[in-house]
């Protein structure tokens, strides 16, 4: 063992290669989870006070989005300097301080790493830019214009117009997928593929036990510069941007999801074997081929461990025959893969509005993702059924938002600081005025208040996440027979000798569902799971689950 994986050991984390095979992660906003200081903006010592919450949760890890010093266009995922501690979240030793108090209450720590793209105020791009022959001259993509004075090809970037900026200095367009304030940085050069190692070194050698891969997918752009071929009007979904964005109208055959992102990713991997036990999970951002790539990106050694995936973040209802649907094509086109779940981030609008949940339908949908094949990711505030908050355009802080208003209203809604307790209104987020402002309706569902009512969502995420962690065959186990009955999904976990069946009825109507044959034990009462009749069959109320052991 390295003096990290010592260091760990000794603070009471087992050192389990696999430990994130199952693993429930709670995503950290920092901006929106604890002001520490007064600024109104949180930072890494407001999460070093909120970690006995987080670990009283029973969760596995967090995972903290970027941190690193940042003009803060896009909120820290423009990253200038990626071995460094923007001073509004603090310093490396608050950081340190950290890890510290999570290993020592059993919770692992993964970081958001931003790869694909920098900040235009990184020190790499300003001497990229600074002419054609210098030594970083190539570290990002750079083309001609066409003869017109046109980019170069006809890609489209995620938060609206051409994915191409001309810069008058080299006289020259770069390629930025996000805002024109993120270069995309080209990993055709190996100089840029090993300073990118190095810096996920720095943060393993910190203590870091994994991260959290933004859009793994975007790595590598066409060497050719080739134009993406037009995206059939059938085919085209909101499931990575919004219907009104054009970007939906293309395929994206060339400016991502390249081959070569496997030989990156397999030296990305042998990096992470140096240290036993690290992690990671990488983002695909791919609303046709998000599955095929999560497939090709955790088969076998050589990969991610994991991939984070799109489909329950979309848009579209939860139904019996969507899950279905998904699982089953995970099975066919990514089955030596490992999923992990999400039903809410930072990125979306939170999913109690989304699919418009009761409050019997979010319990049960915790409970699901809580039985799935995969890892699973928490939002905060999920655990205490925030809705999206209502942001008036005047707050709006979102660059994304601000451009496609009011058809699209941007991430803010879902960013909105976590309510702690209600007896002021910013619910003891911070002391002083907030960067977004906290959400008088989230006041009533605060941790505090919470914490003093059983009945609580709260505590039913505790329950169903320690639950998952009592049988192994929901955590880490294969699943069989995965299918819809009309509003019921159903199907088997196992998982070296324990079987578990598990239905849930997603729907306000009830439903009858049979037992598979055999002799089934009713397990989870204390999630509201229903046992069997008279009949020998289960009498599934409005959102019930039902959940039983094999004996």
């Amino acid at each position: 063992m390295n003096a990290v994986t010592d260091m760990q050991t000794l603070k009471g984390l087992e050192a389990d290669k696999d430990w994130w095979r199952g693993a429930v992660i709670y995503q950290i906003y920092p901006r929106s989870f604890q002001d520490s200081n007064g600024d109104g903006i949180g930072d890494l010592l407001g999460i070093v006070q909120r970690l006995p919450y987080i670990a009283s949760l029973g969760v596995d890890a967090i995972w903290i989005s970027p941190f690193f010093t940042s003009p803060m266009k896009d909120f820290g995922y423009d990253v200038s300097d990626y071995c460094d501690v923007d001073p509004m979240f603090g310093s490396l030793a608050d950081f340190d301080a950290l890890i510290d108090t999570a290993h020592q209450l059993g919770v692992r720590v993964m970081i958001d790493l931003v790869l694909s793209h920098t900040s235009d105020q990184h020190p790499w791009f300003t001497e990229s830019r600074a002419s054609r022959d210098n030594a970083k001259s190539d570290w990002y993509v750079w083309a001609d214009p066409k003869p017109d004075g046109t980019p170069p090809n006809n890609w489209l970037s995620i938060f609206g117009g051409p994915a191409w900026h001309w810069d008058a200095r080299r006289e020259q367009y770069y390629l930025h997928n996000f805002l024109s304030s993120q270069p995309d940085l080209n990993f055709h050069s190996d100089a840029v593929q090993n300073a990118l190692l190095d810096v996920t070194r720095f943060w393993l050698d910190r203590g870091v036990d994994g991260f959290r891969l933004d859009t793994i997918n975007f790595y590598f752009a066409d060497a050719q510069l080739r134009d993406n071929p037009a995206l059939p009007i059938e085919e085209r979904n909101a499931n990575i941007a919004p219907s009104v964005n054009p970007y939906n109208h293309q395929r994206h055959l060339y400016s991502k999801n390249q081959p070569e992102n496997l030989d990156f990713l397999k030296r990305f991997r042998s990096l992470l074997e140096e240290y036993p036990g690290a992690a990671a999970v990488g983002e695909v951002g791919d609303a046709q081929f998000g599955l095929e790539l999560l497939g090709q990106y955790t088969k076998g050694e050589d990969g991610v461990q994991m991939c984070y995936a799109f489909e329950f973040l979309a848009k579209d209802k939860l139904t019996a025959t969507r899950i279905s649907d998904v699982m089953n094509k995970l099975d066919e086109v990514a089955g030596e893969g490992w999923a992990c779940w999400a039903f809410s981030n930072h990125d979306v609008m939170r999913h109690t509005t989304r699919w418009n949940l009761t409050p019997a339908a979010t319990r049960c949908l915790a409970t699901l993702i809580l039985c799935l094949r995969g890892s699973v990711c928490l939002y905060q505030g999920e655990e205490l059924g925030f809705h999206e908050a209502d942001v008036p355009f005047e707050d709006l802080q979102d660059p994304y938002g601000i451009e496609f208003w009011p058809e699209f209203k941007g991430r803010d809604g879902c960013r909105t600081p976590m309510v702690w307790e209600p007896s002021n209104q910013n619910g003891g987020f911070t002391a002083g005025n907030p960067w977004l402002p906290v959400s008088h309706e989230h006041l009533q569902s605060s941790v505090a208040a919470q914490e003093d009512d059983p009945a609580a969502l709260l505590h039913h995420y505790r329950r169903a996440i320690a639950f998952r962690r009592t049988h192994p065959a929901l955590s880490k186990g294969a699943h069989e027979d995965v299918r819809a009955e009309g509003d019921i999904i159903r199907f088997t976990r196992v998982h070296e000798g324990q079987t578990i069946f598990c239905a849930f009825n997603l729907s306000d109507t009830p439903s009858i569902c049979a037992l598979p044959a055999g002799n089934w034990l009713p397990i989870g009462a204390e999630l509201g799971s229903a046992g069997p009749m008279a009949d020998g069959k289960m009498h599934l109320g409005p959102w019930q689950p039902c959940l039983a052991l094999k004996q």
